[in-house]
């Protein structure tokens, strides 16, 4: 049996608290696509760590860790975070293990990366310049190496042939050289590689289904959020995998029968970094506001994210898409700041009222339809059962409720692991 947990709205929701919470009831905890953009936070004994490649369950000691192949690992990246565990006391080498179709970042697909979006000007899409968009290109493109590839004795030529390619199609960029940039994360790239190969590296389509028919529960952990899908996210301010349900059996070589519970997770609220449209926006006092009490800055980036009112229009979508079967409210806490809360629950476009995504967000004059919650004057972070949550906080989660059709299972009201509550 497998269980989904994935981000329905920008990322950035709290999935990494959410997993780690979920974790000790699952066997296995499986990455199945993204790459070191994304950044699930956790606290461990009062400490923050984020992971951005390996799963949410290392530490708990008797949990078993995939990385997927619907992941594109960096070896570099990968190194510094394992060493990172390591030093909280963590054995990967005892549970971690790395599906070896997994694609492997390198430094010319960051230079790629880092080309292209300067290349964009004004039309960048907000890439994190991790070099993610050309490593799944070459994936796309059969081109790609894989961390099989990295056990091979001729990896290095491997390696060159790939490195070859992309400087050919650096050389049309007409802008600054990259040289010395390729040169010092080549240097951290081949300081990485003999480490990924001392690690658990299996072939994760077979290793999954072992564990499944060995009626082992399995838990697939999603990246970013549905809205940056780059089938049905708001194309092309999208990244570069299937972030819905849909990715998890390509990205972890399982078949859909296996498929049990789809929980979804949203914030309270909704937040964007980067590019891309962004309907029930607040650039204004009150979205500085949620940005200030949510401590809206990006795990991984650093960078400031946008913020504004829930909207159930995208929320609803993205739950059609993956088939949610339930929810979990995050920072339901920050709504304590304000004396109402709004909540979209329609789009209006050319005067025209819609329930439904368009096919194109971007360039439209796009007015939210609200809907006003009363706000409420107690502090929500205190709570320890759902009951003694306020009745106007209570009233907003069943209206989210009835609007999507999907049961919120569970509301996190602070950033602790033990501050979420079941309904």
């Amino acid at each position: 049996m497998v269980d989904v947990l994935l981000g329905l709205q920008w990322g950035d929701e709290g999935k990494g608290k959410i997993v780690d919470y979920f974790a000790g009831r699952y066997d296995v905890i499986a990455r199945f696509q993204g790459g070191p953009n994304a950044g699930h936070t956790l606290y461990v004994n009062g400490q923050k760590v984020v992971l951005r490649t390996i799963p949410s369950g290392v530490f708990h000691d008797k949990t078993v860790n995939l990385i997927g192949n619907g992941v594109v690992l960096d070896p570099v990246a990968f190194k510094k975070e394992s060493e990172d565990i390591a030093a909280l006391g963590v054995d990967l080498t005892k549970n971690l293990f790395i599906a070896e179709k997994t694609h492997i970042i390198v430094p010319t697909h960051r230079a790629l990366d880092k080309a292209s979006e300067i290349a964009k000007g004004n039309d960048k899409i907000g890439s994190t310049l991790k070099g993610i968009g050309p490593a799944y290109m070459d994936k796309t493109g059969r081109n790609g190496l894989r961390v099989g590839d990295v056990l091979s004795p001729n990896f290095k030529s491997l390696y060159e042939s790939l490195k070859q390619k992309h400087l050919q199609l650096l050389s049309h960029y007409d802008i600054t050289d990259l040289t010395a940039d390729i040169a010092a994360w080549e240097a951290e790239f081949f300081e990485a590689i003999p480490f990924l190969k001392k690690m658990n590296v299996v072939s994760g389509e077979y290793f999954l289904n072992e564990q499944l028919k060995a009626g082992k529960k399995v838990l697939a952990e999603g990246a970013q959020g549905s809205m940056l899908d780059v089938d049905f996210g708001t194309y092309p301010f999208v990244t570069s995998s299937n972030t819905i349900s849909a990715g998890v059996c390509t990205g972890l070589g399982i078949a859909p029968r296996w498929i049990k519970e789809v929980i979804g997770v949203t914030k309270a609220y909704c937040t964007r970094v980067g590019s891309g449209p962004f309907p029930t926006e607040l650039d204004n006092e009150v979205g500085e506001h949620l940005r200030s009490a949510g401590h809206e800055f990006g795990a991984v980036t650093g960078r400031s994210r946008r913020c504004g009112w829930i909207d159930l229009v995208a929320l609803n979508y993205t739950c059609m898409l993956s088939g949610v079967t339930q929810l979990v409210m995050t920072k339901s806490d920050v709504l304590d700041e304000f004396d109402e809360v709004l909540a979209c629950t329609a789009y209006e476009i050319d005067g025209q009222q819609t329930k439904q995504l368009p096919f194109q967000l971007n360039g439209l004059d796009i007015k939210p339809v609200w809907e006003t919650f009363k706000g409420w004057s107690d502090k929500t972070s205190t709570c320890q059962q759902f009951n003694e949550l306020p009745t106007e906080m209570k009233a907003f989660v069943s209206s989210v409720e009835n609007y999507l059709g999907v049961p919120v299972k569970y509301v996190s009201n602070g950033p602790g692991r033990d501050q979420i509550l079941e309904k």
